[in-house]
């Protein structure tokens, strides 16, 4: 192979691809699952950045993003809705089997890549670690014995000053041993036009990355390491608030008219916080298999270490309102044992135990000029009266007021977390007939987190008076374990040898957890919130949320046709999803709770073909419908029942990808080349469904042209979103001092040239 455009990336999938996601190695078309695999081939070829990006090609997976967050990736429309500390998300992140849940840690780049495995539906049975939406599962290329000394090496150059060079190199030591080094390293300007005076254009970002890699194999015992290091400082999420509509209207008013410079696709912040995405990532790996004829016993040990530090203009205008800031440390272990049946017959099985231990140690912080909250409190306490600022607020009052040093409320915030849990499983699968098996899976899961919250008095006259309302004079902490039993039933049926049907019901379970920004009511009613220098025997805990559950159906079909010259995967699902953990605002702090449920159907499909000896043709599209209900405790309209039947809002309701490739053979090697479209239908308004909020259907096309040479060298030159389309990675209807706002702006048109080598 040339390079990883010399083969087209989803001509793979017609010549097998192998996955492992149900704990064995097997065929992706033999997999009875809703499940995408995009090979490292692939994944290089596109130029994926990181680990969300996964979601443009994979139907019924929405929501990327441009920052180290993961709460906005949606799986069927199920999505994380709390961007704290003390839950987890609802689509769970998997790297050498090295589960990445916590925003800042989980999202790593995309090099080396043998392939990534997504699947849709709640996988928690396979995964485990609250994967009620889905799992994303990417799996680097393994150290290689045998052969001789291989590696490769690329080099990217496009527009805003883009370097981006990446390489490995396996040595192999005999037939049974040998290590992989591979390497990573990314620059780029910013694209994202600030429009505030003296800033730079931001969305920029410089990373790098280095992974050792051995593999020991000698007749039943295999062994692999990893050790990984990624060092990453790049921008947190950039937002341009929403400057029309009610919201708008009131914000204006208040602080005595605010105007945002540039047109609605520019930003104007101020940036007073800073503006990083910053972090140090170290991951350990080890794992064993001993065949012991009758199966195979496996060990997955993992470890990860990270800090993170991250500051946005939360507040999307060029005032000093809010400006977010976490500053955040935390490990995780994993230790997993698995058997698995190697024995011939109509019975199969495998089962196995789990524990993970994960500490967690966050400061927030949330800080303003205290002249804006108060001219926008005034105004909205007092009937539309317009103050200039504190000081004329408190003299309204018939108080005096001091202001702070520089002027600014500033309000923090602690948390500790000292997680843990166990879970054990088992899975039976027995054919009934040559061609028809039954499975039936079970799961017992346990989580326990020790959560400590601590929330000092604001050095401010205004003390805490936004963000959380009241403040601590010790940490206030609670425990809380949840557990839950969980099964999946699944049939297949493969009339022929390339042909199957496949039914399946799964529950899933999502962990509860901890808010990190509020506390729950004391045993009289009251809540925190109005109270300054809480102590644990005032009564007052942490705010508590419990799990979500899911109850989901799914009817499949994958064929082989045109004697193999294309694959089609079809899936329906409809699902049930209960109790909803939702941030919602309780007197300025930001609570969870378990609201509501979800009634959601719809349809995923793919199509793989060949349509010529020269052209490959990869068509995915998704399809949901959702209804959500019992929303009242979280509406922001005035009538409570406004929200009733809201779709999950964040998800569209159409989302597809097409890849065409082409390969033609000339003198000295080939002409390559690629046209990849990806779309997303209409989302966004939230709950109350507001027009301002509205995210229009976006479309976006890459176009890459090489020269393959048949001396194992290439070169490439590429257009990304070649049309030049512009969209939003999301939105947030908000509401009182902070308008409704969108984020993440798309990068623009990008030209570049590719050049690169392999040898053997």
């Amino acid at each position: 192979m040339a390079s990883a455009v010399s083969v087209p990336a989803w001509s793979q999938t017609l010549e097998e691809v192998i996955v492992t996601a149900t704990k064995r190695s097997e065929s992706v078309q033999d997999v009875p699952l809703a499940i995408t695999a995009l090979s490292g081939n692939f994944i290089n070829q596109v130029n994926m950045n990181d680990i969300k990006d996964l979601v443009a090609f994979t139907p019924g997976v929405t929501g990327n993003s441009q920052d180290s967050f993961i709460d906005a990736i949606s799986v069927r429309g199920i999505r994380t809705q709390d961007f704290g500390v003390g839950g987890d998300p609802s689509s769970a992140f998997f790297k050498n089997d090295l589960y990445e849940g916590r925003n800042g840690s989980a999202v790593t780049s995309l090099y080396d890549i043998e392939r990534a495995e997504i699947l849709r539906g709640p996988q928690g049975f396979l995964f485990g670690r609250n994967s009620i939406g889905g799992a994303f599962s990417v799996h680097t290329k393994r150290a290689e014995t045998g052969t001789d000394i291989s590696g490769y090496v690329e080099l990217d150059i496009a527009e805003r000053e883009r370097r981006a060079i990446e390489g490995a190199i396996n040595i192999p030591f005999g037939d049974h041993f040998a290590y992989r080094l591979a390497g990573y390293y990314s620059t780029e300007d910013g694209f994202a036009d600030n429009k505030f005076p003296g800033s730079d254009d931001l969305i920029e970002h410089d990373k790098w990355a280095l992974r050792w890699s051995t593999l020991y194999e000698k007749e039943r015992l295999s062994v692999r390491t990893e050790v990984e290091y990624e060092d990453r400082e790049q921008s947190g999420s950039v937002y341009r608030a929403v400057d029309r509509g009610d919201i708008w209207d009131a914000f204006d008013t208040a602080l005595g008219g605010v105007e945002l410079r540039g047109s609605d696709e520019d930003i104007d912040s101020d940036l007073t916080g800073g503006d990083n995405d910053d972090a140090t990532i170290l991951t350990l790996g080890l794992h064993v298999d001993y065949d012991f004829e009758f199966a195979t016993l496996s060990s997955n040990t993992g470890y990860k270490d990270h800090d993170y530090y991250y500051n946005e203009d939360y507040d999307g205008t060029p005032l000093d309102i809010n400006n977010y800031g976490q500053d955040q440390t935390g490990d995780y272990f994993q230790q997993e044992l698995r058997l698995t049946s190697n024995t011939d017959g109509p019975l199969s099985w495998y089962a196995g135990a789990s524990y993970y231990k994960e500490t967690i140690d966050t400061k927030f912080s949330f800080s303003g000029r205290e002249d804006f909250f108060c001219q926008y409190y005034g105004y909205y306490y007092n009937y539309g009266a317009t103050f200039s600022g504190c000081a004329d607020l408190y003299a309204y009052y018939g108080s005096p007021f001091s202001s702070s040093e520089d002027g600014r409320l500033v309000e923090t915030g602690r948390i500790k977390g000292d997680y843990s849990g166990w879970a054990t499983y088992v899975n039976v699968d027995y054919f009934i007939t040559e061609s028809f098996d039954i499975e039936l899976g079970l799961r017992y899961t346990e989580d326990k987190k020790d959560f400590s919250i601590f929330v000092p008095t604001p050095e401010s006259d205004l003390g805490p008076y936004w963000a959380y309302g009241f403040s601590t004079a010790e940490f206030i902490s609670d425990s809380e374990t949840w557990d839950d039993l969980t099964m999946r039933v699944l049939a297949k049926w493969r009339p022929t040898d390339n042909r199957m049907f496949f039914a399946s019901y799964t529950e899933g379970f999502k962990s509860g957890g901890f808010g990190s920004f509020n506390l729950a009511n004391n045993a009289e009613g009251e809540p925190a919130v109005g109270n300054v220098g809480i102590v644990q025997s005032d009564g007052f805990t942490p705010n508590i949320f419990d799990p979500e559950t899911v109850d989901s159906w799914e009817l499949g079909y994958k064929d082989s046709l045109f004697d193999g010259r294309a694959n089609v995967d079809l899936t329906a699902f409809y699902y049930e999803y209960e109790d909803l953990q939702v941030v919602t605002f309780d007197g300025g702090a930001s609570l969870v709770k378990n609201v509501g449920q979800v009634e959601a159907w719809g349809v995923e499909g793919s199509i793989t073909g060949r349509l010529t000896d020269n052209f490959d043709l990869y068509l995915a599209a998704g399809y949901l419908d959702s209804e959500a209900t019992e929303l009242q405790a979280i509406c922001g309209l005035e009538d409570p029942d406004g929200c009733e039947g809201s779709s999950l809002f964040w998800a569209p309701e159409w989302s597809a990808a097409a890849v065409l490739n082409a390969n033609f053979p000339v003198s000295g090697g080939a002409i390559t080349g690629s046209l990849e479209i990806s779309y997303e239908d209409e989302r966004g308004g939230g709950w109350e469904n507001l027009s301002v909020t509205k995210i229009d259907s976006y479309a976006e096309s890459n176009l890459r042209i090489a020269f393959e040479s048949d001396d194992n060298w290439f070169l490439e030159a590429y257009v990304e979103n070649l049309t030049d389309e512009f969209s939003w990675d999301g939105q947030n209807n908000n509401g009182g001092i902070l308008p409704a706002q969108f984020f993440g702006p798309k990068r623009p048109r990008t030209i570049g040239l590719r050049l690169g080598a392999t040898w053997n």
